[in-house]
């Protein structure tokens, strides 16, 4: 996009010209390109799901000519039947990160600051300016590990990402469930997106608890991320303020095919575990072989790892692995700026990282 001139943003408005947009993992289009940058799946969405897309389309002539279901009640009674909910504790929307944005309109709105770390989904800042919401910034430890304690104060809500993302570690729900008996007055969201590889799901304590909001993607674990479903999990108090602020945004936010995938996703459950396992699997395998040569690697609960090596500076690292067709997520940022982020891929993959770190850029 061309430059926009001081001149012509006059048009804009204010609130807009300051705004600092989220910066998505790049998308290049590179030949031969191994992509380790976004934390997609390296394994394709269950058979089930292509042929519920492709019945969508067969079976109905009225596919593209009508609205959708605005409620998208199949995914809603699927999600519910899959985390053993009720459907009244089910709120679906366009990815994650648009139920996030509803997240923070619907209760951070606030007089006192939402708390979350200085580490974390780099969404939450966007999300902060563009609502005005005020914000607390809490630093993680020096083992880059959120400490429960700093959530202890005065608030306007809380929201922690578990596992925590760059840097993969997460945080269990004996702490999870301190944070919440801290602060019952305020919402706490644990935004789940990679909790199906290694860490414990906050949706068994929806019940319990009336100021729980959990947020969840099929992007990740369900190889969703080119349709855009999300979903988040909590009582029906709340997840009525997320309806009425999606009802004032967008009444139809899930179209025929993107309903159609989730729900024969979440109804082939021995798929979904079979593939997260295998990222697992690949996972541990590759920490490992990345130890061996001098890495140093945060415990990951996620399909990612972030990594430093303490012998080479991680951005000139990353470029030199993009200039073999390896991109992995590089966050020029304080305290940070001396790891990578790498999706975990598959095992051929996998080492063909490796391969490329030992043979070619370590040697």
């Amino acid at each position: 996009m061309s430059t926009i001139t001081t001149q012509q943003k006059r048009f804009w408005s204010p609130a807009v010209r300051e705004l600092e947009p989220y910066v998505p993992g790049e998308q290049p289009k590179i030949q031969n390109l191994l992509k380790l940058n976004t934390n997609e799946n390296p394994y394709p969405p269950s058979p089930k799901v292509v042929a519920a897309v492709q019945a969508v389309l067969e079976n109905s002539a009225d596919a593209l000519r009508l609205y959708p279901d605005p409620d998208a009640s199949a995914l809603k009674q699927a999600i519910a039947k899959q985390q053993h909910v009720a459907v009244e504790n089910v709120f679906v929307g366009n990815g994650s990160d648009e139920v996030l944005a509803h997240i923070f309109k619907a209760f951070f709105v606030q007089e006192l600051p939402v708390l979350y770390p200085d580490i974390t989904y780099s969404f939450y800042p966007v999300y902060s300016q563009f609502f005005g919401v005020k914000t607390k910034i809490l630093p993680l430890n020096d083992n880059f590990e959120i400490v429960v304690d700093d959530y202890k104060q005065p608030n306007g809500g809380i929201i922690i990402t578990n596992p925590n993302a760059p840097t993969s570690i997460d945080l269990g729900l004996v702490a999870i469930e301190e944070v919440l008996e801290a602060n019952p007055d305020s919402v706490v969201v644990i935004d789940e997106a990679y909790v199906d590889f290694g860490a414990e799901s906050a949706v068994s304590l929806v019940e319990k608890y009336d100021n729980l909001v959990v947020c969840q993607t099929t992007s990740k674990s369900r190889s969703l991320a080119g349709l855009r479903v999300g979903f988040a999990i909590a009582q029906p108090h709340l997840i009525a303020a997320l309806e009425a602020v999606k009802n004032s945004f967008n009444s139809y936010p899930m179209d025929r095919f993107a309903i159609a995938a989730a729900v024969a996703s979440f109804e082939d459950q021995s798929y979904f575990e079979a593939q997260n396992q295998k990222v697992i699997a690949s996972r541990e395998q590759l920490v490992a072989q990345l130890n061996e040569i001098g890495f140093k690697v945060l415990p990951s609960s996620a399909n990612f790892i972030f990594a430093s090596l303490p012998a080479k500076d991680a951005g000139e690292l990353a470029a030199e692995l993009r200039e073999r067709g390896i991109i992995v997520r590089y966050f020029n940022k304080p305290r940070i700026n001396q790891y990578l982020r790498i999706t975990i891929g598959t095992d051929e993959q996998n080492q063909r990282l490796v391969d490329t770190l030992k043979n070619d850029i370590l040697v």
